[in-house]
């Protein structure tokens, strides 16, 4: 079974920010439950579905099947049959010790939201947390990108 595992995080300053470039990320819902999520996304100029399954409780991994699929039909399911939330982000990868970084920076009406999260191999893996790197949010559903949707950040008091 493909699993993933991640741990999300809030960033604590912008030293992260060393100029590099981005990416342009759009994703929808095609369903979105505590039980199941089927996503479309387009990043840069591909096209990706993943379906993802509930993850034991207190557990960080999950099941995840991610695949890329062609850009004109990731483009159609977005468009027409996605949930109406949707989610904009710049999603930049940034190298840092034995892993890979990737910070979120978030637009539309999640602006000014910025978070991080790291993969692991498993979740006893011993990660080196970067200095640019504040509060973790792994366990907090708000921060999930399918409840961003429906649930945007610029909406929480």
């Amino acid at each position: 079974m493909a699993t993933e595992t991640e741990r999300k995080f809030l960033l604590k300053d912008n030293s992260w920010n060393t100029g590099i470039t981005g990416t342009e990320y759009k994703q929808g819902y095609l369903v979105s439950s505590p039980e199941r999520t089927a996503r479309i996304r387009i990043a840069g100029n591909k096209g990706y579905i993943t379906i993802k399954g509930p993850g034991a409780e207190g557990s960080l991994t999950r099941p995840e099947y991610e695949y890329e699929i062609p850009l004109a039909d990731a483009e159609e399911l977005f468009n027409n049959l996605c949930e109406p939330e949707k989610i904009e982000k710049t999603r930049y990868k940034i190298p840092f010790e034995n892993h890979v970084w990737e910070v979120d920076v978030f637009h539309g009406t999640n602006e000014g939201l910025i978070m991080a999260e790291v993969e692991l191999a498993d979740e006893h893996e011993e990660v080196i947390i970067p200095p640019w790197i504040g509060d973790e949010v792994s366990d907090d559903p708000r921060y999930f990108n399918s409840k961003l949707a429906k649930n945007p950040f610029t909406t929480w008091e």
